[in-house]
């Protein structure tokens, strides 16, 4: 299996709105590794490994269930990291 990383950046009314737990359910059900956390900014920062096509169909599924909070996705991609064993919220 080929694994690949992404950075997400979610930008709009996404915290306080149990964004990251969302995530977090979302993520697990997709078997992704990574984390994510609150932003000083306001914005909620993803680190998702994984499948591709797991990491498109989670980010999906996240603007889906978040239509009319998430203002702006921004997306990257990055180098997997071997540290991260399951996703988590950061702090």
């Amino acid at each position: 299996m080929s694994k690949t990383a992404k950075h997400i950046v979610f930008s709009g009314r996404v915290q306080g709105v149990g964004f990251r737990f969302t995530v977090l359910n979302v993520a697990n059900r997709y078997g992704l590794t990574g984390q994510v956390r609150n932003m000083p900014d306001g914005s909620v920062e993803m680190v998702a490994q994984g499948r591709q096509e797991d990491i498109d169909n989670c980010i999906k599924d996240i603007q889906s269930s978040f239509i009319g909070y998430i203002s702006q996705t921004h997306i990257e991609n990055i180098e997997s990291h071997t540290s991260y064993k399951d996703f988590q919220i950061t702090f």
